[in-house]
């Protein structure tokens, strides 16, 4: 925590210097992010940094498992965020963004390693279909190559569930709407990106 805190004293005295225009610009004009991102609250994802993304460029919702819950009222936080995106905001790309070593995914396979975490427990539920799909198409592999393919498909049931929010579903026959799927490898910095023609996730080209 120190040093979290002396942090924000050197952000103030010289990180913020180089940015100072930016930052009044965006406080008097406010934001247009370029993107709205649905990420992961896993401490090693940090998307500003693997994206180069300066303030005001990304809508960032985070959560355990990047999830998008739908049919229900339960956790309205992430629709009523990225309502906003889209509806306010004037986003008109949204990314799900998962990453490898993911603990929420790894709970939903292993759903035992949650016992006596009832919150937890009812938040993975809204995505049990994740699970589903692994043990039905997966259950040759193991180890990471399972959990590889594990958060792969989780991003697009993820994507599925932003297709049923009303706000998005009636947005994606526009030609300049977009969602998108990524994973994020936590150690060796790719993202790959999920191809629609080629119904696989392939690496970010240049």
């Amino acid at each position: 925590m120190r040093d979290l805190l002396r942090g924000i004293h050197d952000f103030k005295r010289d990180g913020l210097k180089s940015r100072r225009g930016l930052m009044e610009r965006l406080a008097v004009e406010g934001q247009r992010p370029q993107i709205a991102l649905v990420s992961c609250s896993d401490s090693r994802v940090l998307p500003e940094m693997f994206t180069q993304a300066a303030p005001g460029d990304i809508f960032l919702v985070r959560n355990a498992g990047n999830i998008v819950p739908v049919g229900g009222n339960d956790s309205p936080g992430e629709a009523a965020s990225l309502e906003f995106a889209v509806e306010v905001l004037g986003v008109r790309d949204i990314v799900v963004c998962g990453h490898t070593h993911c603990g929420a995914v790894d709970a939903i396979l292993h759903p035992e390693t949650i016992a006596g975490l009832p919150t937890l427990e009812k938040w993975l539920l809204s995505s049990q279909e994740t699970g589903q799909i692994v043990r039905e198409r997966y259950s040759h592999l193991e180890g990471e190559a399972l959990m590889r393919v594990a958060v792969g498909e989780h991003v697009l049931v993820q994507l599925q569930h932003l297709r049923r929010l009303p706000f998005i579903a009636s947005r994606l026959p526009e030609p300049d709407f977009s969602i998108h799927g990524w994973v994020y490898d936590i150690k060796t910095g790719e993202v790959q990106v999920y191809d629609v023609d080629q119904d696989r996730f392939v690496p970010l080209a240049d």
